[in-house]
């Protein structure tokens, strides 16, 4: 571990007092905070007008939230479920169920009803916290719940109106389970990683010993979903384990983002490759409209402003492009996060040319997520970054080029998958590394370099993991297609932008004419894809196939009736 800066040192003025342990539950992490930046403002969003809590503030409503719960039943180890747009009370609700000594467990607000109704049943959900929209379907379907509370106002009970008398609450400890997390894209039997205390404390505050710096006076954007890891740990979880504020986005739409970002005085924004592709694109058109002489004059300076960050360690691109950045909204930024999906070098290299601090980190949600991160001091732009400090990391069997498997060790790796021992089994080597899945090796300096990713997973630009055979199932029921297999297509090598494609094989004794004669090609073409439109219609968004092929011979099977996915 790096003992030149540890941003964790302060914690041990606390501890035998605050907390025992190497690390603070959530709770006493939390409780540490308000009473170091009590009046310091923790939870703020645009409705259209700023409305914003601070520590002590939020604290108040949590405490009371967990009182309502242990007057509700909820006892240490019960599982209270969270579904919602990004907002403040997302996260009391969060924060709310893990003072009650509970587990929570945030689920994605965007999936169909009967998909969560599985998760929850899955999880054994005694308590849902919903937004107002889908209050009513869970009223009127109760199904094993006890209570179904409304995050926001509008209907039923408003979460900031709860409350419950004084009680005896039995605080989860350190290695106790904190949440449940439903990895994106698992329906069928849903798979839920077990993330404890300790793995969600020390995880934030191992990423900053890379040393990646955060202060109190930092304000992070929350943009994407909080029930995802990587926006729950790195911008929730790492606000309040430092006393900055989170500013909750309501829409990835470039003209209300930049509206937030100015208003709030953000100063982390953390994202997937698509906002931040969004965002260069805006920023390089409104460079482009003054003319091809002003276009190549900047894009020289910029050029001029990275060799100088890289070369000296001094960044002159804050004050070169300011008015640039001014006009995007995005003067008041000090660092930029990729996470999520991969990232082409020329958009990270081009945020650093403007003098933004833009650095890209690898994670799973087994890991908490964090497991490696640029620092910002020494940035390499083709690396996910360095294994932040306390993680083991080490490439199974590498071959020549010192490719092989990643694998990793630490406090941040999961308790396992939710009741499901054999899968939990086989997500560790026999001496307890977590094999990630993914392709790739480290250099002299513990960097890492990602060469693939797990066998069949599709990373959307987006950043959500999407599974092939899920989409594959929902073409069962058409006898026209005799075989299909999904997969993920480099449809932007520059950007390296990864779309799905669906190579598919048509019934040949479906497509015949009266005559018994074969039906044209144009015809098989039109009705294949007339069904990938229909199936598309009931996916989410970021499921779509974009591109169909039409095979003329069919695919390679096993024994067992599966096509051979290595063969194609």
């Amino acid at each position: 571990m790096d003992s030149s800066f540890k941003p964790w040192a302060f914690l041990d003025e606390y501890r035998g007092k605050a907390f025992n342990g190497q690390w603070p539950t959530l709770p006493e992490m939390f409780r540490i905070i308000v009473s170091r930046f009590a009046e310091r403002a923790c939870f703020t969003i645009y409705e259209p007008d700023r409305i914003s809590l601070n520590y002590q503030e939020s604290l108040k409503i949590i405490e009371a939230v967990a009182r309502w719960l242990h007057s509700k039943g909820i006892r240490k180890g019960d599982k209270v479920a969270v579904t919602g747009k990004n907002s403040p009370e997302w996260t009391v609700a969060y924060l709310g169920v893990l003072f009650a000594g509970a587990i929570v467990v945030p689920i994605d607000y965007q999936i169909k009803n009967e998909e969560t109704d599985l998760l929850l049943k899955t999880a054994k959900a005694k308590i849902l916290f919903v937004d107002e929209e889908k209050h009513g379907y869970y009223t009127s379907n109760p199904k094993e719940l006890s209570h179904i509370v409304s995050l926001r106002k509008g209907v039923g009970t408003y979460i900031y109106e709860l409350d419950g008398p004084e009680a005896e609450i039995e605080a989860a400890k350190e290695e106790d389970l904190a949440a449940v997390l439903f990895t994106s894209g698992t329906t069928g039997v849903p798979k839920g990683v077990m993330l404890t205390h300790q793995n969600l404390v020390s995880d934030c505050y191992l990423a900053q010993g890379t040393p990646f710096p955060v202060y109190h006076t930092d304000v992070f954007y929350a943009l994407l979903p909080l029930h995802h890891a990587y926006t729950m740990l790195a911008v929730f979880i790492e606000t309040i384990s430092t006393g900055a504020e989170v500013v909750f986005g309501k829409r990835m739409v470039v003209k209300t983002m930049l509206k937030e970002l100015k208003d709030g005085k953000v100063t982390m924004l953390l994202g997937v490759p698509m906002l931040f592709n969004k965002l260069l694109a805006g920023i390089l058109k409104g460079i482009r409209e003054k003319g091809p002489v002003v276009y190549a004059l900047i894009s020289a300076l910029m050029a001029l402003s990275g060799f100088i960050k890289k070369v000296f360690k001094v960044n002159p691109g804050k004050k070169m492009f300011h008015a640039v950045l001014d006009k995007a909204s995005l003067t008041t930024l000090r660092t930029c996060i990729c996470g999520g999906g991969p990232l082409a070098p020329s958009v990270f290299r081009k945020y650093n040319q403007l003098g933004i601090d833009f650095v890209q980190g690898y994670g799973l949600t087994e890991t908490s997520p964090i497991i490696n991160l640029n620092p910002i001091e020494h940035y390499k732009e083709t690396s996910v970054g360095k294994v932040i400090p306390g993680i083991e990391m080490k490439i199974l069997n590498p071959d020549e080029r010192g490719i092989g498997e990643v694998i990793v060790k630490g406090p941040v790796v999961m308790q396992g998958y939710f009741e499901m021992p054999e899968e939990t089994a086989a997500a560790f080597t026999s001496d307890g590394w977590l094999k990630t899945g993914d392709l790739g090796y480290l250099d002299d300096e513990n960097y890492l370099y990602l060469t693939g990713r797990a066998k069949n997973m599709i990373v959307t630009e987006g950043g959500k993991n999407v599974y092939p055979e899920e989409i594959e199932n929902e073409f069962q029921l058409f006898d026209e297609i005799e075989q299909i297999l999904v997969r993920g297509y480099v449809a932007d090598k520059k950007m390296k932008k990864e779309d799905i494609e669906a190579l598919v094989y048509p019934n040949p004794e479906v497509f015949k004419t009266e005559s018994g004669a074969a039906c044209s090609k144009e015809e098989v073409r039109t009705r294949v894809e007339a069904i990938i439109s229909e199936v598309n219609q009931r996916l989410l968004p970021y499921q779509k196939i974009s591109r169909t092929i039409i095979l003329e011979d069919p695919m390679e099977m096993t024994t067992t009736k599966k096509i051979k996915r290595d063969s194609v």
